[in-house]
């Protein structure tokens, strides 16, 4: 088993089986069913469905935030700058949790406004989903089953799962980049300055993506508290903006994809805060994490992507 799969099951296995005692305490972690929200800009992206999903898309709000799950349609929503602001660099936006549900709202739609006031545009991905039961009832008992704690046996484990096929968040994800590129006149996009910025397993699918992709020419990446265990870096990897919280646990102490950008003699920039815990997207008050973006479109101007 190679490094990039040790690295996908290490992000898989731990944001599947432990993300949700990390939030317990802090916001209402209940789960509340909730209508869809209307996304009247997605584009689908027609890259098919999902195989063995007998259940529909639904949606579920939960710490406040809108979720999907039991995504089988990928679609792409544009967010764009002001005409007047925009600098022609585009991000692509894959939110996280776990590839079952996608947390939209705190790991999407936040970030891609967030990013078009800054005159880039920002382009969410719904990447399609592996299945939860179709109950909300029956995935609510799943989310909120029993975990012990972490040990360090339990650490290995994850090296021992069957290796989770992402081939169709890759399909995704190559569909997204082919769009914006065919689209780039009409949207106001450099197409040597097309990025990719996930959170979570949206990180761990922007690693994916860039290591794998045969057709994404990526100018940067921004791998936000995803997996942190060593990867094969391919000679043509894109600068790299890594960041995650001491007490998130997909850290545990590890540094390896970041020494592997810099043994690959790649630029990368690592910022590791005191705390944050995991899933803070923008940031949350009264955190040392909570100024991340800043130092993105900090990252993101020094190097001329913006």
């Amino acid at each position: 088993m190679n490094r990039l799969t040790n690295y996908l099951l290490r992000t898989l296995f731990l944001s599947l089986s432990l993300l949700i005692p990390f939030f317990v305490g802090a916001q209402d972690g209940t789960i509340y069913p909730l209508d869809a929200p209307k996304d009247s800009n997605a584009i689908p992206l027609n890259t098919g469905g999902v195989e063995d999903q007998p259940a529909s898309e639904t949606w579920f709000k939960q710490w406040g935030d809108p979720m999907a799950r039991n995504i089988t349609k990928a679609t792409l929503t544009p967010f764009l700058p002001d005409p007047d602001k925009a600098n022609g660099t585009a991000v692509i936006v894959t939110p996280g949790g776990g590839f079952r549900w996608l947390s939209l709202g705190n790991e999407g739609w936040e970030v891609a406004q967030a990013l078009a006031d800054q005159g880039i545009a920002a382009f969410v991905l719904k990447y399609r989903l592996h299945p939860t039961p179709d109950k909300l009832e029956d995935f609510t008992a799943w989310m909120n089953r029993p975990r012990g704690p972490m040990t360090d046996d339990s650490k290995e484990t994850a090296s021992e799962l069957p290796r989770r096929d992402l081939s169709d968040q890759l399909e995704d994800a190559e569909a997204a980049y082919a769009m914006i590129v065919d689209r780039a006149e009409e949207w106001g996009v450099n197409t040597d300055r097309i990025g990719m910025i996930g959170f979570s397993a949206g990180a761990g699918l922007t690693m994916h993506s860039t290591l794998n992709s045969k057709t994404m020419k990526l100018a940067f990446i921004g791998p936000i508290y995803g997996g942190m265990g060593e990867v094969e870096v391919p000679e043509n990897a894109p600068p790299m903006f890594n960041a995650i919280a001491t007490d998130d646990f997909l850290f545990r102490g590890q540094f390896g994809v970041v020494k592997s950008w810099y043994d690959a003699g790649i630029p990368v920039e690592f910022h590791l805060y005191q705390n944050g815990g995991h899933g803070f997207g923008l940031g949350n008050p009264d955190r040392t994490s909570n100024k991340w973006f800043d130092a993105f479109i900090h990252w993101l101007t020094v190097n001329e992507f913006i």
